[in-house]
């Protein structure tokens, strides 16, 4: 069996990211936590007056986002499937 060679080989060996992303439409609000952590870490990390509270100040804002994000779901939710079916049905 011959090795892989030529211009395309790194094309059919690489993953690219934006090409070919991963499949994972039903798992996306796992990202949601990772996401609020990036978030909260690079804001606090040049907001935060004394870096002793850095992590409980970050933790803080990470649940803060999370709950937030949350709500704004439900509340989307609510307004989509019962108000607007209920305005549609009259």
């Amino acid at each position: 069996m011959h090795g892989v060679t030529g211009p395309w080989a790194l094309q059919v060996l690489a993953w690219r990211p934006f090409i070919d992303p991963l499949n994972l439409h039903d798992l996306w609000w796992l990202l949601l936590v990772p996401l609020a952590l990036g978030i909260s870490l690079a804001y606090k990390a040049v907001r935060v007056r004394d870096m002793r509270d850095l992590w409980r100040q970050v933790l803080m804002m990470t649940v803060q986002i999370v709950v937030a994000m949350v709500l704004l779901a439900v509340a989307s939710y609510l307004f989509i499937e019962v108000y607007l079916g209920w305005f549609a049905s009259e």
